[in-house]
C-alpha cells in the first residue's frame, strides 16, 4: 500500500506540469492536481498493478479537467499567454525566448484534442500507446492528432515559409 502512495507522490511534478499546460492557470492547475490525487488515493484499490501508475493518474486528471470544462461552458475562460513558457526551461538567447513564447501562444490556439495529445507526447514524454490509452482513443487517432498539431504549429511558427523553431518534429 505504501508503495502505491510513493508511486503516486513521484508523479506529482508531471501531473502539475500537465495540469498547468491544460488549464493555463497555476491555481486552477494546483486544484486540479489536488482533486486528482484525492480521487487516486480514495480509489487506489481500483488500480491494477499491471503497468506503471502514471498513465492511470494522467487519465484521472484529464477526466477531471474535461468534466470541469463541461461544467464551465457557460462562463468565458481567459487564457494567460505565457503560462506554458513559464513552466518550461528558459532558453538562453532572446531569439530562443521569443520563439518559445511564440510556440506557447501557438499551442494555446490548437484545438483541445490536439493540444492534449501533443502535451502528453512532446512535453511529458509519454509513449504513443500510453498517451492513446490516457486519452481513451485508438493509436491511429492519436497519431493523426499529433500530425495535425505539429503541422499547425509549424505553420503558426514559421516566417516566410521557414520554421522559426527546428524543435517541432
Amino acid at each position: 500500500m505504501g508503495d502505491v502512495l510513493n508511486d503516486i507522490a513521484d508523479c506529482v511534478p508531471a501531473l502539475r506540469r500537465y495540469a498547468r499546460a491544460l488549464t493555463h492557470d497555476p491555481d486552477g492547475a494546483d486544484d486540479l492536481v489536488q482533486d486528482c490525487l484525492e480521487r487516486a488515493i480514495a480509489k487506489r484499490s481500483l488500480w491494477r498493478p499491471i503497468g506503471p501508475i502514471r498513465p492511470w493518474l494522467f487519465r484521472i486528471l484529464l477526466n477531471l479537467h474535461r468534466n470541469a470544462l463541461r461544467d464551465r461552458r457557460r462562463r468565458p475562460v481567459t487564457t494567460p499567454v505565457d503560462e506554458l513558457a513559464d513552466i518550461l526551461p528558459a532558453p538562453g538567447s532572446a531569439f530562443e525566448r521569443a520563439a518559445l513564447a511564440e510556440t506557447a501562444r501557438a499551442m494555446e490556439r490548437l484545438p483541445g484534442e490536439q493540444r492534449e495529445a501533443l502535451l502528453l507526447v512532446a512535453v511529458e514524454g509519454l509513449g504513443y500507446a500510453e498517451a492513446a490509452a490516457i486519452l481513451d482513443i485508438p493509436l491511429g487517432t492519436l497519431m493523426s492528432r499529433l500530425g495535425r498539431a505539429r503541422a499547425t504549429l509549424r505553420q503558426m511558427t514559421s516566417e516566410n515559409g521557414r520554421p522559426i523553431l527546428k524543435a517541432i518534429k
